[in-house]
């Protein structure tokens, strides 16, 4: 029996023993090899770095998306038979908000803009605040006649 001042587990209790649990040095404790771990970090930087790089490799680009489906719609309510006709280009609504369309072919240039806020000419406009997309295409200039151009959608980014 233990005398009344004496706690079960008390090092300074007589007749105690020490404490069955062996101490561990730091070099006892468990360690990743630095070989192992430096290639881990690179593995995790690669695959990260993949991923980032497919991921905005994937994203679409909006703006130059949005020329396009503008030239594809004013496309299609300009042409009658394969063939533009610049008289139905002012009656075509430039789709989006900031559009210019425009038609070039044997010399001359028609244009219709959705607003004031529509890209201006060519030399007006600055080639890095535009997405343009432009489709050659037949062109009615005169009753029988017709002549290669270009139909074009500037559309502000």
């Amino acid at each position: 029996m233990l005398p009344d001042s004496a706690m079960p587990g008390d090092s300074t209790a007589p007749g105690a023993t020490e404490d069955p649990t062996p101490t561990f040095s730091a070099a006892d404790r468990a360690a990743v090899e630095p070989v192992a771990a430096l290639v881990a970090v690179i593995v995790v930087g690669l695959a990260l770095g993949l991923y980032a790089g497919a991921f905005a490799d994937a994203a679409p680009d909006g703006n130059r998306a949005s020329a396009a489906a503008a030239l594809d719609r004013v496309e299609d309510a300009v042409t009658v038979g394969g063939v533009v006709d610049p008289e139905r280009l002012r009656r075509a609504e430039a789709p989006g908000t900031a559009t210019a369309i425009e038609l070039e072919a044997d010399g001359e240039r028609w244009s219709a803009a959705s607003g004031p806020e529509a890209p201006g000419p060519p030399g007006v406009r600055s080639p890095e605040a535009v997405a343009v997309a432009e489709r050659r295409v037949t062109v009615r200039v005169a009753p029988g006649r017709n002549v290669r151009g270009t139909l074009r959608a500037v559309v502000w980014r």
